[in-house]
């Protein structure tokens, strides 16, 4: 059998053996020293910051800046296993309708499984090589109420690390336990840095990491308070999950043959604070933006880009679409999604230097991509934790300027709708995926066309103008055309009603 066929077993010693086209460090790895540590090792982080530090060693800006990558939850062994069986090394696979480009990443060189050793994970942290501690984590890494945003200290994992300090099995504990040693070895503390997708996300990590070292111990909370530097970031990159099928094209079209590849677009984003307490890389360099502040940046991308995959999601799963750039190939979508992002703007903030409308034309063409293949169904899933947060404060804002919400209102009735149905109007199943998915079922599942008692739900609907008949009103108008006309056709309705 041929190379061609057979394909290359990605590893520090079959690297040289690829296709001189594709990108492959040229930096010499054994020098590289574990400065990052990053929580939360998918397919986002290794398409996103790995490649940032990629390409600054590749600049020779770096020469020792290296990461070591920690696996927290028990199914993070399968990153583990595939990553050290090629010696850390991976594909990014960059897909657009022009081109298709492959390179290899080399800037992680360890992975550390917690639930296996957490004493080493909190000895890898605590290691004065470690400088800063970066995570994607998702929300429930963060142990937030949905209503409230605060600190749910009572969790039973939470209260698992104040009884058991040196034996942690959540992020927060190990990063307590960490800092505890480092303040007792006399160490400066390293910057704690979340990439997760949440506004103010430095805020956030600060929040609750005090929230839990209070509990353990007020010292400890006082040095962390006074030391630790916690910057907000925004990222952006659509990456979606590794399937069978990119395994197998990289292996056609590449000759690479690689456990967990990851397929992602294009475009890359990164905005981060200027506030940290230890050593960072220069990132700037390579394109972040280093910035006083984050929150324009988030409300720009949470407003037009995330609200717009809600919008989405929930309609284009009724419609039957499969895949997001399936969604925007049809001509009703795409005038859909444009209008929604008109409708949403007046809540956008302005930036300097940054145009709304070319942001606007980058993100459609973005959504667009028909090589990307990310599926409508991850966009529907976690809608109790998104929609709070990506949807509804345009809806109270807009209204407070006395602004329409009329699209944003059809998109809340679509959630409904999803959470209703068994199947799409193809007679294809839905599947609710969320944590509270029998909770949101349950309440929907009664209601018909009537979203109040839904909207009800003060865990969701938090804000005192959910309670506003005209919102009620305005959601029940559209639930109920969704039930009667269909998805497209309440579409196009909305569409002449707001031009």
């Amino acid at each position: 059998m041929s190379t061609r066929h057979a394909g290359i077993r990605l590893s520090d010693s079959t690297v040289a053996q690829l296709d001189k086209k594709i990108q492959r460090p040229s930096y010499d790895r054994t020098k590289l020293r574990p400065h990052t540590v990053h929580m939360g090792v998918g397919g986002f982080h290794r398409a996103h910051q790995a490649v940032y530090l990629d390409n600054l060693l590749e600049r020779g800006t770096l020469t020792d800046w290296g990461e070591c990558g920690m696996g927290v939850l028990t199914h993070d062994v399968a990153m583990r296993d595939a990553l050290r069986e090629q010696n850390y090394l991976y594909t990014v696979l960059e897909r657009s309708a022009k081109v298709e480009a492959a390179r290899i990443v080399g800037s992680i060189i360890d992975f550390c499984f917690a639930p296996e050793n957490p004493e080493a994970a909190i000895e890898r942290l605590a290691h004065e090589d470690t400088r800063l501690v970066s995570l994607t984590i998702t929300e429930g890494g963060y142990f937030l109420h949905e209503g409230t945003g605060e600190f749910v200290h009572d969790d039973p994992s939470i209260q698992h690390d104040v009884r058991k300090p040196s034996a942690p099995i959540t992020s927060l504990g190990l990063l307590t336990a960490a800092l505890m040693r480092r303040r007792d070895r006399g160490l400066a503390p390293f910057t704690v840095m979340s990439c997760d997708n949440l506004q103010g996300n430095g805020h956030v990590i600060r929040r609750v990491l005090l929230g839990l070292a209070e509990l353990q111990d007020l010292t400890l909370h006082r040095w962390i308070a006074d030391n630790v530097a916690f910057p907000n970031s925004m990222v952006d990159r659509i990456t979606p999950a590794t399937t069978a099928s990119d395994r197998e094209q990289l292996l056609k079209n590449f000759s690479i043959h690689d456990a967990w590849p990851v397929v992602t677009e294009p475009f890359l984003q990164w905005v981060i604070e200027d506030t940290f307490c230890n050593a960072r890389p220069p990132w700037e360099e390579v394109g972040a933006e280093i910035v006083v502040d984050v929150l324009p940046y988030e409300l720009m991308k949470i407003r037009l880009l995330n609200a717009s995959h809600m919008a989405m999601a929930y309609l284009g799963a009724l419609a039957g679409h499969t895949f997001a750039h399936e969604v925007m190939q049809d001509p009703v979508f795409d005038a859909f999604i444009k209008s929604f992002m008109e409708e949403v703007t007046p809540v956008v903030p302005l930036i300097p230097g940054t145009s709304i409308p070319s942001y606007k034309s980058t993100l459609i063409e973005r959504f667009a991509n028909p090589t990307i293949n990310d599926r409508v169904a991850r966009l529907c899933s976690e809608g109790s934790a998104k929609m709070p947060k990506w949807v509804l404060p345009s809806v109270v804002e807009l209204a407070e300027k006395h602004n329409p919400t009329k699209l944003l209102s059809l998109v809340i009735a679509a959630w409904i709708k999803y959470l209703q149905s068994s199947s799409d109007e193809c007679g294809n199943p839905i599947e609710v995926v969320d944590v509270r998915a029998d909770d949101l079922k349950r309440v929907t599942g009664s209601i018909g066309d009537d979203p109040r008692p839904f909207i009800a739900l003060k865990s969701l609907f938090g804000h005192p103008y959910f309670a506003e008949p005209v919102f009620a009103n305005d959601v029940e108008a559209a639930l109920k055309l969704l039930s009667t006309i269909g998805t497209r056709a309440t579409i196009r309705r909305f569409i002449a009603a707001t031009n």
